[in-house]
């Protein structure tokens, strides 16, 4: 187990997970993953490594139903991720019709 901080040239899978009551608005958050899987790009080339959201029924996920786990190559990949991407923008406009409860939890590694 390493406890490093992970550098810019490695690999980095982050975790979001999302509050959002309604079953329906739960599918709406898992496609809207999708569509933004299919229009990331960064230099007119798509740069996400994968995407993979799915809606969550246990009781131990303490209140969050909906998981994403997005893959990059690196750190830098991540932050224009977060700043600049035209298609996660979308997203996270799209996130708040969806009656989001909270700010989704993310980690990454």
């Amino acid at each position: 187990m390493s406890t490093t901080p992970p550098m810019s040239s490695g690999q980095i899978r982050r975790i979001t997970m999302f509050k959002i009551p309604e079953a329906e608005n739960q599918k709406k958050m898992v496609d809207a993953y999708g569509v933004m899987a299919k229009e990331q790009e960064k230099g007119g080339q798509p740069y996400i490594l994968s995407t993979q959201a799915s809606v969550v029924n246990d009781p131990r996920s303490k209140g969050y139903t909906v998981v994403a786990e997005t893959q990059f190559s690196n750190l830098d990949d991540m932050k224009y991720y977060d700043t600049e991407c035209a298609a996660h923008t979308s997203l996270k406009m799209g996130a708040r019709s969806l009656g989001v409860t909270e700010p989704p939890l993310v980690v990454y590694y």
